[in-house]
């Protein structure tokens, strides 16, 4: 298949974004596919020649690693040749319309919310991953909490606020300390910590304005940071993280070597059934398809809180899906093959 591979946009996850790309490029290409690594922002403006034959002359170019902070975004505006407001870059879209299937590499903002699903359905441009409604919700951790704990599934106690009127004293008065502070429309964990005083409350509050005008403020549970991936409407085995300092933040989900990844996670057959069974519960009501991954604390009393849930999950060097995927015998390339097929499907039907 002519596949495109879209990854980098204009996202603080940009740098994870392009890591996926990579990988996922270079093992559709073992797999024999023609595939051109694209950065949705900057587009093909290092690309002089035409379209009639770019996927047999290019193939674009990125990197898998990963800083240790989020990228400057404004430096990244500033490198565009071309400028303009528009979230896609040079030829984007045209070269999108050439191919078989686009692999959405992205993540976060514009990429991860709908937004670029939705105009992928109305230009008939197939994709992977989730559709444009499902998306959106997701990406909003409000709404993901308010639609999953109708069905029965246990979430932390959680309030909501606009970044421009939330003050420490205000949130103090619905919940009490310990809290996690979370950016209501973010990942990779940017913008988010646990803070157990009111000076590091307002500490928070201040980060959390630099990434959006969405506030989500939970109650902290603690206990063991359990994930589960979900291929195809299919559970994959669970995985425990541990970090090795502080909690699952940005640093510690791409930095090797920093936190302990177990999979299967060493919990009782019983436990694993059930978190398993509340993922997919979770999967099926958000109308999910080809692949996510749910993140679940498991607290003392042996009760799983869902926490969020990733409409297109890492697929970097040391992302989870991959390790609970090898497990039952899947190597990156027949993972992603998996992706390309269950993505699909939706098509077919």
């Amino acid at each position: 298949m002519k596949i495109v591979v879209l990854c980098g946009g204009l996202s603080p996850e940009r740098d994870v974004s392009i890591s996926t790309g990579t990988k996922m490029a270079a093992a559709l290409r073992s797999l024999g596919h023609k595939v051109i690594l694209t950065d949705m922002y900057f587009g093909l403006e290092n690309y002089a020649g035409g379209l009639e034959n770019i996927f047999d002359v290019y193939t674009g170019e990125g990197q898998t690693a990963i800083s240790e902070i989020a990228p400057d975004l404004g430096a990244v505006r500033k490198s565009r040749k071309k400028g303009g407001k528009s979230q896609f870059g040079d030829r984007v879209l045209e070269l999108c319309s050439l191919a078989d299937l686009v692999v959405i590499g992205l993540h976060g903002q514009c990429g991860e919310d709908g937004k670029v699903q939705a105009t992928f359905d109305l230009l008939g441009i197939p994709y992977t991953g989730a559709g444009f409604l499902s998306s959106a919700v997701c990406m909003d951790k409000d709404l993901t909490k308010r639609i999953v704990s109708t069905v029965d599934v246990r979430t932390p106690n959680w309030e909501t606020y606009d970044m421009r009127t939330a003050t420490a004293e205000s949130i103090l008065k619905s919940l009490s300390l310990p809290l996690v502070i979370k950016p209501g429309d973010s990942g990779s964990s940017i913008g988010v910590a646990i803070v157990h005083t009111e000076t590091e409350l307002r500490e928070a509050l201040e980060e959390v304005r630099k990434e959006s005008r969405l506030l989500v403020v939970e109650e902290y549970i603690p206990g063991r940071e359990i994930q589960v991936g979900i291929l195809d409407g299919k559970a994959l085995p669970s995985i425990e993280i541990r970090p090795k300092g502080g909690f699952y933040d940005y640093r510690n989900k791409y930095q090797a070597g920093v936190a302990e990844e177990i999979t299967p996670a060493p919990i009782e057959p019983e436990l694993e059934a059930e978190v398993e069974r509340i993922a997919l519960r979770v999967y099926r009501v958000l109308r999910l398809q080809a692949y996510s991954r749910a993140d679940f604390i498991l607290d003392q009393e042996g009760r799983f809180w869902f926490l969020e849930i990733n409409t297109l999950p890492g697929m970097t060097p040391t992302s989870l899906v991959p390790q609970e995927a090898a497990v039952v015998g899947y190597s990156y390339e027949d993972l992603c093959a998996e992706i390309l097929r269950a993505s699909m499907r939706k098509y077919d039907e």
